[in-house]
């Protein structure tokens, strides 16, 4: 099995690239927001011909029972700043016309992320939503929430992945480290305080998570 991992910044792409030396694991950087992350997943695919894509990084956390370094794994993902209107044929907001109202997780790969839960990294499966903000205050946060209120995390390209990954066949999962709960903070100071004290070993969920797919 061929697994392709997809994120977003440098600072990600160097800590994963030090967790796996398996030449059955891709590891690669698209750039921030929805369009690189849509071009990073196609060509992906294109290149690499993985049998499953894995979103990781970092995001923002909703919710009381979601703390920094607690990791979300996606069960659905839509956008946030998404709506195409009940003129073209009565879609529902976060949802790009002809496409579904979510893309859903597949079903073995969820199985195999909530093996990875542990008291010492708590595991939230739930809905991730995308969208081209970074979200910076509790205004920002609350207006997405008014909209989505069982989200668990919002990022700026898990969706976009997702969507492609639908269109090519390809089963997807995301899983996103809490960086920061922008309800309880303002300027994104959780944020930068995430990078430059706690990064560091973030990325072990998603370590093995890898290792269980492989090892199936």
């Amino acid at each position: 099995m061929k697994i392709g991992i997809i994120v977003a910044m440098e600072k990600e792409l160097r800590q994963l690239q030090s967790l796996f030396t398996d030449e059955n694991v891709v590891v690669q950087q698209c750039g921030i927001g929805k369009v690189n992350a849509a071009i990073g997943a196609a060509e992906m695919i294109r290149q690499h011909h993985p049998d499953v894509i894995v979103s990781s990084g970092c995001a923002g956390g909703n919710g009381d029972e979601v703390n920094i370094q607690d990791v979300v794994v996606s069960t659905e993902l839509a956008y946030h700043d998404v709506y195409c209107g009940t003129a073209v044929g009565g879609t529902v907001y976060g949802q790009v016309q002809g496409m579904p109202p979510r893309f859903v997780a597949d079903s073995m790969l969820l199985r195999k992320a909530m093996e990875c839960d542990s008291p010492e990294k708590r595991l939230h499966p739930g809905l991730i939503v995308t969208g081209d903000w970074f979200v910076d205050s509790r205004e920002k946060m609350q207006h997405i929430v008014s909209l989505f209120p069982e989200a668990k995390a919002v990022d700026m390209e898990s969706a976009a992945i997702a969507q492609t990954c639908h269109i090519f066949q390809v089963p997807f999962i995301s899983f996103r480290i809490i960086s920061d709960v922008p309800l309880r903070d303002q300027h994104a100071s959780q944020y930068h305080d995430f990078w430059d004290r706690i990064a560091d070993g973030s990325f072990d969920v998603t370590r093995r998570f890898i290792e269980n797919v492989l090892n199936k």
